[in-house]
This record gives C-alpha cells, sequence and structure tokens, in this order.
C-alpha cells in the first residue's frame, strides 16, 4: 500500500553555493562603503551630471575626470527599479533567453586576436572568416544559447572592425549576440544592423536581438567610452553587460572577498547611473574575476580561483535579483588537450551547479587570446553531461519503481521490461563523443582519440552546406553601414599605421 506523505521536502536540483546570506550581506555592505567613501573615477562629464543630479557627490575634478561618491540611499533607489529579468532573444525567435534567477545559458567570448585553425592546427590572427565560421559553430552545437564573437576581424579596418564583426556573426548564426563596440558610434551602427535584420525598431522592441558587452576599469574607473555606451543603451533600450574585471593581486586585492568587495562597487556604480538615467534599464553584472598567476602574471582563466569568484558572485546576484554575467568553458591551456578539458569541466560545472545565468567565454585557450573550435564542440558536451546532473533524482512512486522491482525479482533483469524501454531514453544520458565501447570495437572503429573525434566534427560543421541565414540584399545594406564607418575613419586608419 502507498502512503501519501504530507510536507514532503524535494530537491529538485543538486545545487552548490559558496556564499552565506551573512557573507553575502558583508560583502554587500563593504561595496557600499567603498561606494560612499573611497568613491569612483568617472571620465565622462554626461555621465558625472546625471550621477550629481541624482544625490552623487562629486570631488577632486580634473579636465579629465571626477571622482564621484555614491550614498547608500542611492543604491537603495536603484535596486527598486532595476528589472530582476532580462530577456534575448535571436533574430530566429525560437531562440530565447529570459536571464533571472538559477536560469542558465552558455555561449562564447568575444574579441580573441587569435584562432586555431581547425584544418591545420596553426594559431593565427583571427579573420572575418573565421568569426563567421566560429559563429556557424555555435549555431550547430545544441547547448550554445547565445553567441559572442570568439575572434577579432583584424582583416578590415582597426578602428570599425566592431561593425564587420557584428555583420559576420549575424551571417552565422540567428540565436542572440553579445556584442562589443569600439565606442557609442560603433553601438549605434550595430543597433541599425540589428533593425535591418529584424524589420525595424518596432521589432527590436518586441525583443532585442543583441546585448553590448561594457567593462569598467578595474580599479574603480569609468572611462568616457564605456559610460557613453552605458548611456546610450538606455537611452536606446539595449540590454547591457556591465562587466568589471578585476584581477587578484594586480588591479583589485589579493583577498578574494576584497575583489568581490571591489568588482560588486563597480558593478553597482553601473546599477546607479543605468536607473538614473533610465528607470527600468536592462542591465547585467558580473564578468571575469579571477587572479594573476604570480610566476607568469598572466590572467588566470582555468585557476579554481576563477571558478570561486564566478560562483560567489552568482550568489550575491542571486541576493540582489540582479541577472548576472558568469565565466565558463575556457581554459589556460595553449591547445584542445588534457588541460583544456579539465579546466573547462570543472568551471562549466561550477557555473551550472551554482546557477549562474549568462555564462561566457566557451572555447576560450591561452589565457583569453586564442579561440578554439575543438574546446566549442567538446563544452557543448561537457554542458549537456552538467545538464543532466542539474536535473537530479526525481523520488516519486513511478521513479521508485517498486512494482517493477517485484515484478523482475531476484536474479531477474530489466532489460526486456516495458518500464526500462519507455524511460531509457529520458533517464540515461547518452554522450555524442565519449566513447563507451570496448577495447576490441573501439579498434574496429579507428581506434580514435577523443580530441580526434571533435577534430572531425568541426570539420563536418564548417564544411556541411546550409542555407544562407541573410539575403543578398540585407547583406549589402549593413555592408554599406560598414563601409560609410570606413570611410569616416579613414584618416585615423592612416594615423595608426604610421605608427605601427
Amino acid at each position: 500500500m502507498r502512503v501519501t506523505r504530507h510536507n514532503y521536502d524535494i530537491d529538485a536540483t543538486p545545487r552548490f553555493t559558496v556564499l552565506s546570506e551573512d557573507q553575502i550581506e558583508a560583502i554587500y555592505y563593504a561595496s557600499l562603503t567603498v561606494l560612499y567613501e573611497t568613491g569612483v573615477r568617472v571620465y565622462d562629464q554626461e555621465g558625472v551630471d546625471v550621477a550629481h543630479a541624482g544625490g552623487a557627490i562629486v570631488e577632486g575634478t580634473t579636465d579629465k575626470s571626477s571622482l564621484v561618491k555614491i550614498p547608500p540611499s542611492m543604491v537603495d533607489v536603484a535596486r527598486a527599479t532595476v528589472p530582476s529579468k532580462v530577456v534575448l532573444i535571436g533574430p530566429d525567435r525560437r531562440y530565447r533567453m529570459e536571464l533571472y534567477k538559477n536560469q542558465i545559458y552558455y555561449g562564447g567570448g568575444s574579441d580573441t586576436p587569435f584562432t586555431l585553425d581547425p584544418y591545420t592546427g596553426e594559431r593565427r590572427r583571427s579573420t572575418y572568416q573565421d568569426v563567421k565560421n566560429l559563429a556557424r559553430i555555435g549555431q550547430v552545437l545544441p547547448n550554445y544559447d547565445f553567441h559572442m564573437s570568439l575572434g577579432i576581424t583584424q582583416d578590415t579596418a582597426v578602428g570599425t572592425y566592431d561593425r564587420w564583426q557584428y555583420l559576420a556573426m549575424l551571417e552565422g548564426t540567428s540565436k542572440p549576440i553579445n556584442t562589443t563596440a569600439v565606442d557609442v558610434e560603433g553601438v549605434r551602427d550595430q543597433l541599425e544592423m540589428a533593425y535591418i535584420r529584424i524589420g525595424g525598431s518596432e521589432a527590436w522592441r518586441k525583443g532585442p536581438i543583441f546585448s553590448l558587452y561594457i567593462e569598467p576599469v578595474s580599479p574603480l574607473s569609468h572611462s568616457r567610452e564605456v559610460v557613453q555606451k552605458l548611456l546610450f543603451c538606455c537611452d536606446n533600450d539595449i540590454p547591457f553587460v556591465y562587466t568589471p574585471c578585476p584581477l587578484a593581486g594586480a588591479t583589485a586585492p589579493a583577498t578574494l572577498a576584497g575583489v568581490l568587495v571591489q568588482a560588486l562597487a563597480e558593478s553597482l556604480f553601473g546599477i546607479v547611473l543605468s536607473q538614473l538615467r533610465k528607470p527600468g534599464a536592462s542591465i547585467i553584472i558580473g564578468g571575469l574575476m579571477s587572479n594573476m598567476d604570480m610566476l607568469s602574471t598572466i590572467y588566470c582563466y582555468g585557476s579554481p580561483e576563477m571558478a570561486l569568484l564566478s560562483a560567489a558572485y552568482t550568489d550575491i546576484t542571486k541576493w540582489l535579483r540582479v541577472p548576472e554575467y558568469e565565466t565558463a568553458g575556457c581554459s589556460d591551456a595553449k591547445l584542445f588537450d588534457e588541460q583544456a578539458a579539465m579546466e573547462a569541466a570543472i568551471n562549466i560545472a561550477t557555473s551550472g551547479l551554482v546557477g549562474g545565468n549568462m555564462i561566457h567565454d566557451v572555447g576560450y585557450l591561452d589565457s583569453g587570446l586564442t579561440s578554439s573550435p575543438a574546446l566549442m564542440v567538446a563544452a557543448d558536451e561537457i554542458i549537456d553531461m552538467v545538464k543532466r546532473i542539474i536535473q537530479g533524482i526525481a523520488v516519486t512512486p513511478d521513479s521508485m519503481a517498486l512494482d517493477v522491482i517485484d515484478e523482475v525479482g531476484p536474479g531477474g533483469h530489466f532489460m526486456e521490461h516495458d518500464h526500462t524501454y519507455e524511460r531509457f531514453k529520458t533517464q540515461i544520458w547518452r554522450p555524442k563523443f565519449i566513447h563507451r565501447q570496448n577495447w576490441e570495437n573501439w579498434q574496429i572503429a579507428g581506434a580514435k582519440r577523443y580530441g580526434q573525434r571533435i577534430h572531425e566534427h568541426v570539420i563536418e560543421i564548417l564544411e556541411a552546406d546550409t542555407e544562407p541565414l541573410l539575403d543578398k540584399a540585407m547583406v549589402k545594406e549593413m555592408r554599406r553601414i560598414c563601409e560609410l564607418a570606413d570611410a569616416r575613419h579613414k584618416n585615423e586608419e592612416l594615423d595608426i599605421k604610421m605608427f605601427t
């Protein structure tokens, strides 16, 4: 006889946490102290004016910047209007991200100067075609929810590469894109390109198809370009990521708690300024927090400290109820090798179990300098495995299967039972590239190592025949925006060449 239990506690999914609520509050109030007593340096006069009009204290003004101090009450007001949910939609409206507490989405990172050529294995400077190809790979991989460039279009004009980079991504993917911009003019041009892609500003208001990555300068500095891009995004309903990248021991304290305090103060300034400009403006905070390796002085992308800081910041943003930007799927390895797989697996698992929202940099190698198509494909399988773990174990009368156990009885087997046939595809995770055959069958199949199987799938994606995502007229119109930007900045390009 089955007995119904009342007030039955259920752990629907496994979860990982780093900070207690008391620790989160201590870090939050410490960041308020930094904002009010230490302040932040702002290099844009309009940003200073917006903050001052909202109640900020302005001191130490020079011809380039001002020291801005934010009273805690201003943060309280901003938190009352900052959205707890941000929605991003792809040009193909089937791709939708709803960023709020414990909703996880994975995607690439941006602007790597180098790419590992999928055909030769050579590490070389990335091109327009690389950015387009990497977008095509991200389009095919089912566990990639959004895309970033994973390369810089270095065969286009330097000062306007961001427009060409966005066009390359639009040619390769119809998923939501997190883009970068040289300056506010670059954001404006990309917004015009987005309007062309989806049919105008009204369609944009129904669901923005890109968010903008904005990075203040640690420690506690907000440049002219950063502030101008923030204000433009607020004015034009562009969701944006405001992501400090403090480096423990270099641009932030060596203690991880100190990194969190400083990063949160930098993020909170972005929240305050955005909500002063436009209450309800869509902002996502977080970013890449890691440590400097004291032997090599590199910015670590695979360290346990990076995973811990990302997880802890996720705990903080969930407490704040603000969407969060996290880092995973990356490594300090120079090639797609055992180190790359190990480091990526650890930080992907950590980010998923802690419930990060917009999890970026999947496919980064070489401490964020090199993109790897192979790591992209391998990480897709790692993410899929982590998502199975996050599903947890349902404990119900059906799943405990007492009737089935009784029917099979001692000494029997379950392989032919209807219960197994009806449930094994949903209950038991099936890998794509992980090999589970015995030794003999593995040899018959070619005795291929994991890396070889991954490489073959990369080539298969790149050589598959696919229908263009953009028609010729649309590409021509977008290219015209890029070309006009090139013409406006032609003299700047000449100046750059003279000094290089």
